[in-house]
């Protein structure tokens, strides 16, 4: 038995598998902010998938940017009690076996390249919309070579800040985010109706970060995925190319752009990638 499991800003979503092709079973719960009790919900939720079987190995993705030994995040806005934990070693001690450890969009972006949207493409973008924003550059199927890792959220496109104004980090992140949505509205993203304007506002501001994807990584095709995009209401996908198509008209083709197909569980599907070797580095 397989243990799989993908820590977001809001969810964390807990699985097992004994074919690394399909998952067995999917449990969801709200994502502690306290890093031990984050930990402890992970460990009962694995006790009652396992019903008794004893786990070979386990991996998953958190988000944030992961320190050189991948054990754990080095920074982290939301979950910041789980930055410096060593959630491998954490984990590996309680449940006997090896652990492996991923930036959360690395590992759905592998999970989509290699059970969903991304299969067949050459060069793959993933794009994570929800809590924040995050994403990752796939070649023939492997996560691209990283130093620090991928954060196309922390991107600048506020330049002069008239969007945002002076107390924000003028970010992609910060314009398209769940979070940042909640923040200027004062509601959760899923109480606004899909007519309201703000939908196709959003739309636009993330065409510019798709455009800077474009134009530094030449993907075949960039695949979409997180709440704000696979939810309901969301970004719509039609609106996200139509703005896309405009800002690079008349420069270079756009590349396919595509919703993800694994919806909120790509994370485990990479994680189960990941431990069947579908991953180079």
């Amino acid at each position: 038995m397989y243990l799989l499991f993908d820590i977001g800003g809001t969810k964390t979503r807990i699985a097992i598998t004994d074919d690394l092709k399909t998952l067995r079973a999917v449990k969801r719960i709200n994502t502690p902010h306290a890093y031990k009790e984050g930990l402890q919900a992970i460990l009962e939720a694995a006790e009652k998938l396992a019903e008794g079987h004893r786990f070979i190995s386990i991996a998953g993705g958190i988000r944030g940017p992961l320190n050189h030994e991948k054990t754990g995040i080095v920074s982290e806005n939301t979950l910041t009690d789980w930055v410096g934990r060593n959630i491998v070693s954490d984990l590996s001690e309680k449940l006997g076996c090896p652990v492996r450890l991923e930036n959360d969009a690395s590992l759905v972006g592998l999970g989509e390249v290699t059970f969903g949207a991304g299969q067949g493409c050459e060069i793959v973008a993933y794009h994570t919309v929800s809590t924040g924003v995050g994403g990752a550059r796939f070649v023939h199927g492997h996560l691209d070579v990283v130093s620090t890792g991928f954060e196309p959220g922390h991107q600048i496109l506020d330049i002069d800040r008239t969007i945002l104004g002076r107390t924000e980090e003028p970010t992609l992140e910060a314009l398209v985010s769940g979070a940042a949505l909640e923040k200027r509205r004062g509601v959760k993203p899923y109480e606004i109706p899909q007519t309201d304007h703000v939908w196709d506002e959003l739309a636009r501001y993330l065409a510019y970060g798709l455009k800077n994807t474009i134009v530094y990584w030449s993907p075949d095709r960039i695949i979409l995925g997180g709440s704000m995009i696979v939810g309901d209401p969301n970004i719509p996908i039609e609106r996200i190319i139509f703005h896309t198509k405009k800002l690079l008209e008349g420069f270079i083709p756009c590349p396919s752009i595509v919703g993800a197909a694994l919806k909120d569980e790509g994370g485990l599907y990479g994680a189960m990638a990941l431990i069947a070797g579908h991953y180079t580095q």
